[in-house]
């Protein structure tokens, strides 16, 4: 076994601990690996990627993802490439079993974000554009065909990770390890975590094509709501489409049965440019790991997370992860924030996680639950439900619900208005200077803080700790939106965090922020950036065991 040093940018050395051979490890090349890899890079931390392909997966996965994530994807650099190969969907419409439309949940060309509420895409043409934009940073190292066989801690030392490649196997010694490979995860046994049955299991048919044929199509996302044959139909790209079908007895489709399924969207003649470029069974499960970190080993995406496809949020909920871990990761290893910080990784994210989950698993229910008597009457209530004023907008909107209270997001008691904290600011286009850009532009990778008027030199300095850019909204050439919102919220200032979730603000007349006294100290440190944690951290054995 090769001991392989990479130059490290965390030269903290003392008598206990040596420098790691890296910084942050990351388990996985896929989307959700990369974009923790480029999130960390802008914020000055260095990155091994190992993963134990050589190249990106060819064959489409994932196809839909939410403004919010299209927001991370700007964060990361990638979201004009991005938006040059997705496709806007007009939203999901709920059918019976003769296509009749039972229901609608329509999603707009630009939400509160700034981009599609809901965008198809084919992953592996995300992959190539995040892989593109790793290779062009320095701060990245991607090395392929490495496949990690053992991960430990044993110590409040250096994550230990052990992979094999064609040369050989070698151990690399980290500051922290992110797991991003997937449901078979290697990392989470590191981790110690067992997975949640949250009670949803189904086999369906998955088939992606590439025809030239005109295809009947709404230009959003329509699900079958029959229990003898629940299916799901989308457009992903211009001659791209995706069906979806829970059969009875599962078996691998011939030309005579695949011509039945699809009739209803396409004529299938005999000899059609009809190209079925994946044909696969899935498994679709609903399940959470029981924990997501031990000491500096993390768990993110479908490591951490398994959802059913039915509201679209299995990759948006990994991204998410990577957005939450990372500016906290960096905060430690770059600028001596307190360990107790990434314990607001799991706290906040689980919840979220599981919140999307159930209403996933609800959605899957609705549409294709059971042979049982109330079958026959979902349609009804279905039909029923959505002519309720504002019950749509509602289901659209709490697919991403506010994180829970913690130290990092400062709820309050609110007799009317919507308590903006936990949730993720606005971003509309803004001129500024001359120049007009979207929100996040202006405000950078760091702190910032909207305010209704200039702050007072006490906030200044409270502000200035943080190393946050201040924006007067006033000061701005926007639709208004901004300072209508702050109205809202009854604010004269709002924080908002390195991921954009408001973390805390000034009520309209108040002096200070509410919460600095639990944030503050996981944000501030008197001692110097540190690689390691200082107390004792408990791990596993494998490492030992591999060397056996």
């Amino acid at each position: 076994m090769t001991a392989e040093r990479i130059p490290p940018d965390l030269p903290v050395v003392t008598a206990e601990h040596t420098p790691p051979d890296a910084p942050v490890v990351i388990v996985g090349a896929g989307p959700v690996g990369v974009t923790a890899a480029l999130l960390l890079a802008r914020r000055g931390v260095r990155t091994l990627v190992l993963e134990r392909h050589h190249g990106v997966y060819p064959l489409p996965r994932a196809v839909a993802t939410d403004d919010e994530v299209h927001r991370i994807l700007q964060a990361v650099g990638v979201h004009e490439e991005f938006a040059a190969i997705a496709r806007p969907a007009r939203g999901l419409r709920l059918l019976d079993a003769r296509h009749r439309v039972l229901a609608e949940f329509p999603r707009t060309a630009q939400g509160t974000h700034g981009y599609p509420q809901t965008s198809m895409f084919d992953q592996p043409e995300l992959e190539q554009v995040l892989r593109t934009a790793l290779a062009r940073t320095p701060e990245c190292e991607l090395r392929g065909g490495a496949e990690v066989t053992a991960v430990a801690q044993d110590c409040a030392g250096p994550v230990q990770v052990v992979y094999r490649d064609d040369r050989g196997e070698h151990e690399v010694r980290a500051a922290a390890v992110l797991g991003c490979h997937g449901a078979n995860s290697l990392t989470r046994q590191a981790v110690g975590a067992a997975w949640e049955d949250l009670r949803f299991e189904e086999t369906w048919t998955v088939i992606d094509v590439r025809t030239s044929l005109p295809v009947r199509s709404w230009e959003g996302v329509e699900q079958i709501c029959d229990p003898h044959r629940p299916g799901t139909f989308m457009r992903v790209g211009e001659d791209r489409y995706r069906w979806e079908f829970r059969l009875p007895d599962g078996a691998e489709l011939d030309e005579e049965r695949l011509r039945q399924l699809v009739a209803p969207w396409v004529d299938l003649a005999p000899g059609a440019d009809f190209e079925v470029v994946r044909q696969a069974q899935y498994t679709f499960r609903a399940r959470i790991a029981d924990r997501w970190r031990r000491g500096r080993v993390f768990l993110l995406g479908d490591a951490a997370h398994l959802t059913p496809p039915f509201i679209g949020q299995g990759l948006c909920a990994g991204l998410r992860d990577a957005y939450n871990l990372s500016w906290k990761l960096a905060r430690i290893l770059r600028q001596g924030g307190d360990d107790r910080l990434l314990d607001t990784y799991e706290s906040e994210r689980r919840p979220h996680a599981r919140h999307v989950i159930r209403l996933a698993v609800a959605m899957g229910w609705a549409m294709t639950g059971g042979q049982d008597g109330a079958a026959a009457l979902r349609p009804v209530a279905l039909n029923a439900a959505v002519r309720i004023p504002g019950l749509t907008e509602l289901a659209v909107r709490d697919l991403s619900p506010a994180l829970t209270a913690g130290p990092l997001v400062r709820r309050r008691f609110r007799v009317g208005g919507r308590d903006p904290v936990g949730r993720l600011g606005p971003q509309p286009w803004v001129t500024a200077e001359g120049r007009r850009v979207r929100l996040d532009d202006l405000l950078g990778d760091g702190f910032a803080v909207l305010a209704a008027a200039p702050l007072s030199p006490w906030l200044r300095t409270v502000t200035d700790s943080l190393g946050a850019r201040t924006v007067l909204v006033t000061a701005l050439d926007d639709d208004g939106s901004l300072a209508a919102w702050l109205r809202a919220a009854h604010a004269d200032a709002v924080l908002l965090r390195p991921d954009r979730v408001v973390m805390d603000l000034v009520p309209a007349g108040g002096r200070d922020f509410g919460g600095r006294a639990d944030w503050a100290p996981l944000l501030h440190t008197t001692r110097a950036p540190r690689p390691f944690p200082s107390q004792r951290t408990v791990g596993t054995s494998l490492l030992r065991s591999s060397r056996r």
